[in-house]
């Protein structure tokens, strides 16, 4: 793995040295945009407007708009500073896990001790594993400021970028959500028990990437200069009563015995004679 940081966790006046590694990794597939009068990659070249000519990264700073047309520069030493400034990963508080919404997770890093490190970083997991709390921590990467939630994964101290709260926007900007929801009892009572079927216990290695695999398998046809065939889409199935759409879903799903109140209607059965009715108890 290639180390991304190095610096240190500090809680209290305990330093953990610790160097940091990307823990996750892209996948997606990768094209390049081609010409298609003569097949050549299309390449991004940054051009001045004004000069009308290609400009080199060592003349480029960067640049706030305060006002139309107009910019405050900074040189990239003036942006390192502000990020060299602190080399910490600095745990501010104790939380539980739970108290987190998962909105505000952005990036999962691996922390591993530096050379002099080890017993201090074993001390810091071992404390954090038996307390079962995550330390919510400052860091700076990148010449951006985030907030962070350390915790242990495995053996291993990992650290989890989140969101500010005034990066996350409220949600009465979404618009159209019910104001006032109402359901039928009926169908909530399916919908739960459709949830209740489709409950398991969560096995990443079960779930892949289907678009991937198709992309992979479409570049192997044309490299073996297969013919390919441009399956029809297929129309949405329009499934306008809810009722109906809950019970196919529960029917395609394993069976599950409705409650005697909420169940469909029985058959209508053959009366009895009355002589094996007779001598028995009505109720009322």
């Amino acid at each position: 793995m290639h180390t991304v940081w190095k610096g240190a966790i500090s809680f209290g006046l305990v330093h953990v040295p610790v160097k940091m590694f990307t823990a996750t990794e892209d996948k997606d597939i990768s094209m390049k945009y081609i010409h298609n009068k003569c097949g050549t990659p299309l390449n991004y070249v940054r051009t001045c407007q004004h000069c009308e000519q290609a400009v080199e990264w060592e003349e480029i700073s960067r640049g706030y708009e305060y006002e139309p047309g107009r910019f405050v520069l900074f040189s990239k030493e003036e942006m390192d500073s502000l990020s060299e400034a602190s080399k910490e990963i600095k745990i501010l508080d104790f939380v539980d896990l739970t108290e987190i919404d998962p909105i505000y997770f952005q990036k999962t890093y691996y922390l591993a001790p530096n050379e002099t490190g080890t017993n201090a970083y074993s001390l810091l997991m071992e404390a954090m594993r038996q307390s079962g709390k995550i330390g919510i921590a400052k860091v700076s990467i990148r010449s951006k400021s985030s907030l962070a939630a350390i915790r242990v994964m495995e053996g291993c101290i990992v650290m989890e970028t989140i969101f500010y709260p005034d990066e996350i926007r409220a949600i009465k900007q979404v618009p159209n959500l019910p104001e006032n929801p109402a359901v039928n009892d009926k169908e909530l009572l399916m919908a739960k028990m459709l949830i209740e079927q489709l409950s398991t216990p969560f096995e990443p290695e079960k779930y892949k990437d289907d678009y991937r695999e198709k992309v992979m398998h479409l570049i192997e046809q044309k490299v073996a200069g297969e013919e390919i065939h441009i399956r029809p889409e297929q129309p949405a199935a329009n499934v306008i009563d809810l009722m109906a759409a809950l019970q196919a879903s529960l029917e395609a799903t394993k069976p599950v015995k409705l409650p005697a109140d909420e169940a469909a209607p029985a058959k209508p059965r053959a009366k009895r004679s009355t002589a094996k009715n007779k001598g028995a108890g009505t109720g009322s």
